[in-house]
Formats: C-alpha cells, structure tokens, sequence
C-alpha cells in the first residue's frame, strides 16, 4: 500500500521501493509517470548495496541536513520504474526519530516523495492531507505537532569534485551569504522553483524552496513566505526585486505592493547569484544557460555571455537563435524544438527529416512558421538540450520539467569524453554569434551512419563546452562563472570545467545555491543592493545595464 507520513517538514508518500506494482500504483495516483523518486533507506549499508557510493557521497548521506543525495544506481537492486531512463537514484537516510524506527522496524527501502499531488505544494497540516491526499494514500501516520514552515527534502549531488545543491530546502535553508548593501531588499524570485531572499545588514537570506507558482495554493504559500522570511532575517524590507518577465506570479505580486520595485533581468540575475556565493568581486564572463527568460529585448534567453558584475552586465555573446512553434508548447514537447531548429537550419523540407509528428500536426507547424504565428525566438541552450534529445529518438514528449535534457546527459555518461562537433563564431556587430549549423549537420550525419546514440550525446555535450571556451578565448576572458538550470548537468559542467582549466581559465560555478531558478532571488538583491540608487517602479526598471 501506500502510506502518507507527516514528516519535518511536511508530508511524505511512502511505498516498498521493492515492488514493481507499488510504484507504479504510486506513480498511477499521483499521475507522476516518468519523473524520479526518490528512495529512503534504513542504514548506509542499504544504501551501498543498491548505489555506488564514494567517501564523499557517504558524507553528505550522513550530514545533520540528511538531504536526498544523487548517487549511480545498481541495476537490478530495486524496482526498475522508480528513475526510468535514468542511471541515478535519489537516495535518502532517516531524518527523524519516526523515520528511523519506521526504517528499523521494516528492514528494506521506502520510496518517500512528497505529499502533494502533481503540481501542487506539499502537504503540510493533517486536515490538508487527509483530503487532498485522500486519493493516493491508503493509510495516514499523522502527529499533533504542527508545521509552521512547511518545507521539502534538499537535493544535491557530486559533481566536478565538489557537492552541488539542486534544491535548497529542509537542513540547507535558510542560506545567509556575506553582502553589503544599502537598505534592505525583498527578492521575489521567478515563477518557477521559485525561492525568496532578503538582502540587508550585510548579507543576504536565501528562504527554502517553495516551487512552482502555478497554482493558487502555491501563491497562497508564496504570500506567507514573503511575510515570514523579512521576519525571520531581521528586518523589513523597503525596496523589491523582481523578474523582468511581467507575467510570473512574483512579478505580479510585486506590481501590486506599493513599495518600490526594481526589476532585474532573469540571467544577470543567475550570474549575481554565483558572484555573491563566491565573493567574486571585479568583472567576469558569465555564461548563463537555460531553458528561458525574458531578455532585455523583449525576446526569450538561454544561451547568453554576459559581462559585467552585479551592478551591470553587457551582452556579448549567444546561440543563433531558432524558432519555437506553438510558443510555450514547445518547452513540454522536444519534437516542437527540434521542428524548429530543422526548420531554421534547412527551410521546409526540415533537410529531410522525420520527425514524431502526425502529418496534418506538422503541416499546421510550419504554416506557423512560414507566417511567424506563435513562434518565438529563442537562442535558449535548455531547448537545444530538448532538441537534440527529440531528434536522437531519447525524448519526445515530457512530462516533467528537464525530462529530455535529464535523457541526453544519461545518454552521454555512457560514452567517454568526446571531441566536439564544428560550430562557427560569428561577429554581427551586437557580439558573437554561435552558429550551431554545422553541428547539426555533423550530428545528423552521424546518427544517419548509425554511430552509437551515446556517442553523439556525449559529442553535443562537448560542443556546448568547447563553445563556452571558444567564446572566452575570443573575449580575452580569464576568469567565466558558470550559471542556469543548464549546468546541473553534471556531464556538461565537468566537461565545461575541464575545457576552461585546460585553456588557463579560473571558473565558478553554483555550489551552495542551485544553479537553476531557486538562485534567482538571491541574484536579484544582489543585483539590487549593487545599485543603491535605481528604485524605480515599472517593468523594464533596472534593466539599462543589461542590453
């Protein structure tokens, strides 16, 4: 069956990580069919009979935060559904008293996801479960102590010799970083994984992971949060930062306050975020890749060169940008992205390939694309991750957020360091432009000659890093910080880090702080607490810097 447990920090949903049929009943309820559990196991031992685990993952395994740590899964060991195509597990040890003798008494390893339905915040009080968790648990272990902060478990992994927070949550949050700055500042962060900050006193307070702001109980959480948080750093904040899109639920919340807003463009606020975790002062070269954000433009980011330093940051260099049809459909479906990418490298005939689309689907497409209706730009990295996946035959359609990209790095692990694909750089008088065109062609050549799929991953991988050197060589560049969802890759940023060393070039990176949008908010005060005097209100306040 499957058991609901009220635990720190909210509720978890719990199954025998054994039993084919229990997972798949778990993932069947709470319609959550492709994205990983994560698994709880009663001692270290456990944990080493189903994952490889080294000194340094038995460390963080073990640590008082006791967060769900990324390790290599031995096949074989426990129910196969529980990450499909992918070789990692997520595993966890006890946290609490309750857990460890629910652990003891049992004997075996428990899948323990969180207690929410897919898309919703996690359950934190017991009349909240029993009726929202009503149709997925079979039984519920309750207490009588209440939560006042509800929070999930803490994500991280090894990677490039170091630990990497993916999610900063229950033991990791609240994150206080060194800052001086004048006033005090409430970040708001994005729209998605969206965490707060509060800048001031000379530092800045990263809050806990609050998650999608899609739905009205998760807003309802961010309302709180936004309260709780200036309480908790000491003090109350007179000043707002928030993202440039004026869309996201933040951003519309910090439209309505009265207070001054200043909004922050989405990936000087990726690169801030590192600048103030590694007290990086002077300019860099950032390189902030992801799947999207609003540029200062108006068009969508993701595989931007900025230089600068919190205060400001010039755009320097980016990917040749491509079509994405049907707009934000294509950030759910990797055929979309990689239609556009064939589309904008070879016309129509898409060069002659087949893609998984049913034929009056892909017809209606490129009318779309013939007539530019509902087809954004984008020079976005995360979506050229997605059309590569689409296009080697790993990913078509997901159903959770950086499924194809998680399927091409699996891919790529199981193939050694690769020499990269050609790509040419190109000076348009707004900066370097990568051309990716001629690795397209390349990589498609070879999956034509049936190279090996891993190979080819492994190749792209490369090429994206050997871009990012290429870039700084051409820019003189001797110190780059690496930022964005992009680089929880650990593939892609083991081997951008290698290329750098190699070339003589001092790289950062996201180490304390995720490298994807639950940084966001620690860069924006960043960003905001570098430039004292910009309190200005409107939507493209504090974006002057950033072009």
């Amino acid at each position: 069956g499957i058991v609901a447990l009220k635990g720190l920090g909210g509720f978890q949903l719990l199954t025998d990580a054994r039993d084919p049929a229990a997972v798949a009943r778990l993932r069947a309820r709470k319609h959550r069919p492709h994205k990983p559990l994560a698994v709880m196991f009663p001692d270290l031992a456990a944990v080493r009979a189903a994952c490889r685990t080294g000194a340094a993952e038995q460390v963080l395994l073990q640590s008082p935060a006791a967060p769900i740590v990324l390790l290599d899964a031995r096949p074989g060991a426990l129910a196969a559904d529980l990450a499909p195509d992918n070789p990692r597990l997520g595993a966890m040890l006890p946290s609490t008293p309750l857990h460890v003798l629910l652990l003891q008494e049992l004997g075996f390893a428990l899948v323990a996801t969180s207690g929410n339905a897919s898309g919703e915040p996690l359950c934190a009080d017991n009349a909240q479960a029993l009726s929202r968790l009503a149709g997925i648990a079979d039984a519920f272990l309750l207490h009588d102590r209440a939560i006042l902060q509800p929070v999930d478990d803490s994500v991280v992994q090894r990677v490039a010799g170091q630990p990497q927070t993916l999610r900063l949550a229950r033991g990791l949050a609240p994150l206080a970083l060194a800052r001086e700055g004048p006033g005090t500042v409430l970040a708001l962060g994005g729209h998605l994984k969206n965490a707060l900050a509060v800048g001031g006193a000379g530092r800045i307070v990263v809050g806990p992971h609050l998650g999608d702001l899609d739905t009205t109980v998760a807003q309802e959480r961010f309302m709180t949060a936004t309260a709780r948080l200036p309480a908790l750093a000491g003090g109350q904040p007179m000043r707002l930062a928030c993202d440039l899109h004026p869309d996201y639920a933040s951003s519309r919340w910090a439209a309505a306050d009265p207070r001054p807003r200043q909004a922050v463009q989405h990936h000087h606020a990726h690169l801030a975020a590192v600048l103030a975790e590694h007290a990086i002062a002077g300019e860099v070269l950032g390189v902030a890749f992801d799947g999207a954000g609003l540029g200062a433009d108006g068009t969508l980011w993701g595989g931007e060169f900025l230089h600068g330093d919190s205060r400001q940051v010039r755009r320097v260099a980016r990917w040749r940008p491509f079509p994405l049809p049907g707009g934000e459909r294509a950030a759910r479906e990797p055929r979309r992205s990689a239609l556009g990418l064939l589309y904008a490298a070879y016309g129509r005939d898409l060069g002659g390939e087949a893609l998984d689309l049913r034929d009056g689907e892909q017809r209606t497409l490129l009318q779309a694309l013939d007539r530019g209706v509902n087809t954004p730009l984008t020079g976005s990295v995360g979506r050229l991750f997605d059309a590569v996946a689409a296009l080697l035959g790993l990913c078509q359609v997901m159903s959770f957020e950086g499924q194809a990209a998680q399927a091409l790095q699996a891919a790529a692990e199981r193939a050694p360091r690769q020499t990269p694909y050609p790509l040419e750089l190109v000076h348009d008088g707004d900066g370097w432009l990568i051309d990716w065109r001629p690795m397209l062609t390349a990589l498609l050549a070879e999956r034509a000659a049936g190279r090996p799929v891993a190979r080819i991953a492994a190749r792209f991988h490369a090429t994206v890093a050997a871009a990012v050197v290429e870039v700084a060589q051409r820019l003189h560049a001797g110190r780059v910080v690496l930022c964005g969802g992009c680089f929880q890759n650990r593939r892609l940023l083991g081997d951008t880090r290698a290329v750098l060393e190699d070339a003589g070039i001092a790289v950062w990176w996201p180490v304390r702080l995720p490298p994807g949008d639950g940084a966001l908010a620690c860069g924006q005060a960043a960003v905001v607490m570098a430039r004292p005097g910009k309190t200005v209100q409107g939507p493209l306040a504090g974006v002057d810097g950033a072009n």
